[in-house]
């Protein structure tokens, strides 16, 4: 019998072999119903060993005068900004500036082949030959009048041709001047000169471009004096009783976030865009060193006149961690519980405002830093 079992077990032991995993599985499986999963700490808890080596201060109430933050955009005065045009047409043969450029007044921006000039000289000398001509005629007239070979009335018709050919020469000359061409050294090229000293700050034409007339052509340049500059503003209706003309503005641009400019509000306008329900307020600032540039953006702070209350905690119980902000709360059994909050501005005495997150009469540590440093090596 027992030798029976044995060949038994014997025959089994390959189907067993077959199935290693099967004997395993079924145990875990068994020995898992016996194991509790425990939920994973608070990430934003922490525990220290002595809490009293950190104080805690409490959140303040303070009364502080609300503000107003808008975008606005630089642009140009536009009473310092003059165009450069062409009073006759032609083409564009030699380009000294470009857009960008730093000219001083008088500078030489480019020269044109004028064909309206070309035509004005041109009549010029045709009206000169003729007044010679009408005056040789006069004096003929009066030299035979007073010898009596000559009637009275011819004498006066020449006259009269010699009034006229001088009054185009003259009406010549002035087209001359007009469209920038000189009597003393006549020629169809003419120069175009910088009117201010400024940036150019448009530029629409090319070398070999063509110069059409006054009347229908852009500018050729646009040169600015950017010494001061425009920031204009948009601001909702909601709040444009918080504005008035004269006040002052704290600007900080995206370029230079680091550095705070006063603008004055010299304009508000009377319209209000349809779309956006926003009037446009224009603050004047002084840009000496030429920081500033058509185009930038930039935020604009208006004071209005009344007082918020705000809680506030000293800025050192602020920690900024992953561009969030956080204090620490005693959270009882040595622990200490991270809260994230929004912060306002640091005021004058060292306390931050908190937008959200605490409430007035909420502890909190005083002294982050440490409590941080102190986390960091425990764990």
């Amino acid at each position: 019998m027992k030798k029976h079992h044995a060949l038994l077990l014997l025959g089994l032991l390959p189907v067993l072999m077959l199935f290693p995993g099967c004997s395993r599985d079924q145990a875990a499986k068994a020995g898992a119903e016996n194991i509790s999963v425990e939920r994973p700490a608070d990430p934003n808890t922490f525990t220290v060993d002595k809490p009293e080596q950190f104080p805690l201060v409490t959140a303040e109430t303070r009364s502080v005068q609300s503000y107003m933050d808008v975008t606005g955009v630089v642009a140009p005065d536009v009473a310092r900004t003059v165009p450069v045009l062409s009073l006759s047409g032609g083409r564009a043969i030699e380009i000294h500036a470009r857009l960008g450029d730093y000219v001083e007044k008088g500078k030489l921006l480019l020269r044109i082949h004028s064909s309206d000039l070309a035509v004005a000289i041109s009549d010029h000398q045709k009206a000169m030959a003729d007044e010679v001509l009408a005056r040789r005629a006069q004096e003929r007239a009066r030299e035979l009048f007073q010898h009596g070979a000559m009637a009275e009335k011819d004498k006066e018709a020449a006259e009269d041709a010699e009034q006229k050919a001088l009054v185009d020469v003259k009406t010549t000359a002035e087209k001359i001047r007009i469209l920038g061409g000189s009597l003393d050294h006549p020629s169809p090229i003419l120069d175009a000169k910088a009117p201010i000293t400024g940036t150019i700050i448009e530029q629409n034409i090319q070398t070999s471009g063509g110069v059409k007339s006054l009347d229908n052509s852009p500018n050729l340049f646009t040169i600015a004096d950017l010494s001061r500059v425009w920031i204009l503003c948009d601001v909702y209706e909601n709040n444009l009783s918080h504005v008035h003309l004269g006040d002052f503005a704290e600007v900080r641009m995206n370029a230079y976030p680091d550095r705070m400019l006063k603008g004055r509000v010299s304009n508000i306008s009377s319209m209000l865009d349809p779309a956006t329900r926003t009037a446009k307020i224009r603050l004047e600032v002084a840009n000496p060193s030429k920081l500033l540039r058509p185009g930038m953006f930039g935020t604009a702070r208006f004071e209005t006149q009344k007082s918020e209350d705000r809680v506030a905690v000293p800025a050192t119980a602020i920690l900024r961690l992953h561009d969030k902000d956080w204090v620490f709360r005693p959270a009882g059994n040595k622990q200490f519980r991270r809260v994230e909050i929004q912060t306002g501005p640091v005021m004058s005495d060292g306390y931050q405002q908190v937008l959200s997150g605490l409430q007035p009469g909420d502890a909190v540590v005083s002294n982050v830093l440490q409590l941080a440093g102190t986390i960091q090596a425990q764990q």
